[in-house]
């Protein structure tokens, strides 16, 4: 004899709507958490192609970091600490000057950041990176 199982209709649905609430419990939860999210950034102007004016050396402030970490302004070196004051001293005596940073590839980046910002505290207006030959 063979029995026939009967399936109830009820039995065989899934009942999806719990699992979509929790779906969209999360969506809004990632879309909330992700828009609070600041990135910190450095505007830095990059070279194009246009053709290069060229400054006299005397209007240029460099200055140079060497792979060691060591700074020289206009030559001389110079503490971190005194990088701020050089440029002022030079801004006052040139003050359309220009400050060009030459780095070494070595150096650390955190370091150049920081002369960066000291040299927009001191005042200068056009700060710009060069690279080593």
């Amino acid at each position: 004899m063979k029995r026939k199982y009967k399936r109830k209709k009820d039995e065989s649905e899934i009942n999806i709507t719990p699992l979509l609430d929790i779906v969209f419990i999360m969506l809004i939860f990632f879309i909330v958490t992700t828009s609070f999210v600041k990135e910190i950034s450095l505007d830095v102007n990059r070279p194009t192609k246009s053709p290069v004016k060229e400054q006299k050396r005397s209007e240029v402030i460099s200055v140079r970091i060497s792979a060691e970490g060591q700074i020289f302004v206009q030559e001389r070196l110079v503490d971190i600490a005194a990088v701020r004051a050089n440029i002022e001293s030079n801004l006052a005596i040139k003050p359309s000057a220009s400050v060009v940073i030459v780095s070494d590839r070595d150096a650390d980046a955190g370091f150049l950041v920081k002369v960066i910002d000291q040299s927009r505290l001191a005042g200068a207006k056009n700060v710009s990176l060069a690279a080593q030959k």
